[in-house]
């Protein structure tokens, strides 16, 4: 797929997806939607990729969606089924848990670890889709909003799910039904986000933290890691338990394991492979 919406660069075992329509706010269209998903896809498929990097071009993340949408969609006249929102989701894969084959939740089934790189405000829809990355640093430009009761619509697109497990249901509520403006440091201290980083060094800083957990960690670690805690939301805990169990027995047989404990050993930087 060829992007004109979003950029898509690979270096240090990274991926960087950046929106790029930044005399828009990088507002969210149904072509950028393809092509995120498009790049996701793809940097989850390539071997030389640990770790992927999400952001926005220019002064902002997203301002949701693009507002021309919504006001062609405001005043159309057909009925709701019509009207109802088209749901991007790929044929059904049976070895995938459905929960992950929604619009954006498939963010959560991306094997690697996804980091939402927040450069400035981000509204509505573009707050929604970050809440599905795993680990999330904001600018401190960064704004937020939920936008959504002030546009006479609901909380759209899994935030009635994320949220809450974020922030608490009391934040969550307040968030999403007053719209209000978030600073970065609020988000910070709500845990909507992990980290405050100054704009200056934004980027950097970010790719400082991605490179490092590329380098240091075992890919295949990360993977099962991240597969473990978003599943383990819908068990018990003696089923999480029993899922870890198993997962260190397989994970002792691997090369991974015996690089873990080598490099520690030997004092040297590890070597990781991924298997």
């Amino acid at each position: 797929m060829t992007y004109e919406n979003v950029i898509y660069e690979t270096s240090d075992h990274l991926a960087t997806v950046t929106l790029n329509r930044p005399e828009r706010l990088n507002a969210w269209t149904g072509e950028m939607e393809k092509e995120v998903r498009d790049a996701m896809a793809k940097a989850d498929a390539d071997p030389n990729v640990r770790v992927i990097i999400l952001t926005g071009a220019g002064r902002g993340f997203c301002a949701g969606a693009e507002m021309n949408n919504l006001a062609d969609m405001s005043s159309r006249k057909d009925g709701p089924e019509e009207r109802s929102l088209r749901v991007t989701t790929k044929p059904y894969d049976p070895r995938v848990p459905a929960d992950y084959q929604t619009q954006y939740s498939y963010l959560l089934g991306v094997t690697k670890p996804i980091i939402g790189a927040i450069n400035g405000p981000v509204a509505g829809m573009g707050l929604a889709i970050v809440l599905f990355t795993d680990i999330r640093f904001a600018s401190e430009n960064a704004v937020f909003t939920t936008a959504f009761a002030r546009r006479g619509l609901i909380a759209e697109h899994g935030l009635s799910w994320t949220l809450p497990r974020l922030v608490g249901h009391s934040n969550a509520l307040d968030l999403l039904m007053t719209a209000r403006k978030v600073t970065a440091k609020e988000a910070e201290k709500m845990g909507l986000v992990s980290r405050v980083i100054p704009q200056d060094t934004f980027m950097q800083e970010v790719r400082a933290y991605a490179k490092e957990l590329a380098a240091l960690s075992s890919p295949r670690s990360t993977r099962i890691i991240k597969k473990q805690v978003y599943e383990a939301l819908n068990l018990t805990l003696a089923e999480a338990i029993g899922v870890a169990n198993t997962e260190m027995i397989e994970s002792l047989k691997t090369d991974d394991f015996k690089e873990g404990v080598a490099h520690f050993l030997e004092k040297r930087p590890p070597e990781f492979t991924g298997t």
